[in-house]
């Protein structure tokens, strides 16, 4: 057996761009035979795979898988919206999403799970090889509460549990579930629209909070009001800035909601019905490609860079 080298391994890495550990598994298996070695990776898909991973991948689809008392989402990238259409990537997306669960919403952990016969990574490399568009899974999260319930909504679904917003609800409660799940569907949904930035005000972060003291405070100190009218008129503005960002302060928009009842008062009305406490643990919320920079083109002006210059 020849003997692989460091050298060797980059050698073939810089030829193709495929991984180090695949390089490695390629000259072992071609005998240290370089061009083999390429043939090896092309027939895996490995390089055609490799070429693509620079490319952005700002789509694809947020999927959503629920149990008992837990709940997990999954966001799974593409290039296009033409491939996030795709049965096959869905099919991929709705899968991974039931393994996220299973793994606890630890990404490292999902993407070496087995996915059939391969590893999820695997699975994914394999289906950027047949589709010809670089993908990736972003990231995976999970919510669990005990007793209670984790609700689910998805935003304009591709399928039932895909779509390009995903968010989950824990309510925790001793409660009815079908009641508690429906309360939790309908706060998924404002969560969905209203995309508030924390559960309460003592989950804020503390550096966005005193931004926007900053901001707030400047806008009143420019207006040339007395020191002891701005501080009011601080709290003032700070008190709306929570309830517009916050979730259980937020108008609620969901059934019965008209801009006068907050989801903290449809959660209190709830457990009022219910006759046990209700409350709103946690929630998560997934957008495809929040966050990223999406790469706009014109198709006209592809066309023409592929005919070349003009003579």
């Amino acid at each position: 057996m020849a003997n692989i080298t460091a050298g060797m391994v980059k050698d073939l890495r810089d030829k193709t761009g495929a991984g180090m550990m695949d390089c490695k598994a390629a000259l072992a298996e071609t005998n240290g035979d370089m061009e083999a070695a390429m043939d090896w990776l092309r027939k895996k898909g490995i390089t055609k795979a490799a070429k693509k991973a620079g490319r952005a991948a700002a789509e694809g689809l947020v999927g959503v898988a629920v149990g008992n008392g837990v709940g997990a989402l999954v966001e799974v990238n593409a290039e296009t919206d033409f491939v996030a259409r795709n049965d096959e990537f869905k099919g991929f997306v709705n899968n991974a999403a039931k393994l996220a669960l299973q793994e606890e919403g630890d990404l490292e952990k999902l993407l070496n799970r087995k996915m059939g016969e391969a590893s999820v990574q695997q699975t994914l490399t394999d289906l950027v090889a047949k589709i010809g568009e670089n993908m990736s899974v972003r990231r995976t999260i999970m919510l669990a509460v005990d007793p209670g319930v984790v609700a689910a909504y998805v935003h304009n679904p591709a399928s039932p549990e895909l779509g390009k917003i995903g968010v989950l609800v824990a309510l925790k409660s001793s409660g009815d579930k079908a009641k508690l799940n429906a309360l939790g569907r309908h706060i998924a949904m404002h969560v969905a629209a209203a995309n508030p930035l924390a559960l309460s005000p003592a989950h804020l972060d503390p550096a966005v909070v005193e931004k926007e003291r900053a901001i707030q405070l400047d806008i009143i100190v420019q207006s040339g009001k007395p020191a002891n009218i701005a501080e009011k008129m601080l709290e003032g503005r700070m008190r709306k800035f929570y309830e517009e960002s916050v979730l259980l302060s937020q108008a609620f928009l969901g059934p019965d909601g008209d801009g006068k009842i907050t989801v903290q008062q449809v959660v209190d009305k709830t457990a009022k019905d219910l006759g046990t406490p209700v409350s709103v643990e946690a929630f998560v919320r997934f957008q495809v490609g929040e966050g990223m920079e999406k790469v706009e083109s014109d198709f006209a002006d592809e066309v023409a860079k592929m005919a070349g210059p003009k003579e």
